[in-house]
């Protein structure tokens, strides 16, 4: 089981790599806004399927890439069957990947905790010292 799993990472890191460089060098679809990032392939043991995870950073419209991106499906499909040395090339699928905005957003709300307790820090530092005067 381990040594079929290894090889899976392998093929998706694979295809992350052919896929990415499909969509950033070979595409010429002029709808296609801001970079568009392969963040992670999953395939389906047999074969048959890849979910193929991208992050959009300036884009226009993250649902119009997407679709765009689906639209184009075949296109790439057929450009990493002649890159990658497969029986079987995966149909992709591809899904907007969120971990980039959730992180950006966690990071931004800690930001924000850090910032009200350095203010309450220093405000109880202030009445501190003004009770010490009296």
């Amino acid at each position: 089981m381990q040594k079929n799993s290894n090889r899976m990472n392998r093929i998706d890191e694979e295809l992350k790599k052919e896929i990415s460089n499909i969509i950033s060098y070979e595409l010429k679809d002029p709808n296609l806004t801001g970079m568009i990032s392969v963040t992670k392939v999953d395939t389906t043991p047999d074969l048959r399927f890849a979910r193929v995870y991208v992050s959009m950073i300036n884009a226009k419209s993250n649902k119009g890439n997407l679709a765009r991106l689906k639209k184009c499906s075949g296109f790439i499909r057929s450009e990493v069957a002649r890159r990658v040395n497969l029986r079987i090339t995966p149909e992709l699928i591809f899904i907007f990947d969120e971990s980039l905005e959730y992180g950006s957003r966690i990071d931004s709300i800690l930001e924000n905790i850090t910032k009200d307790l350095k203010k309450n820090k220093n405000k109880n530092d202030e009445d501190n010292e003004n009770k010490d005067e009296e």
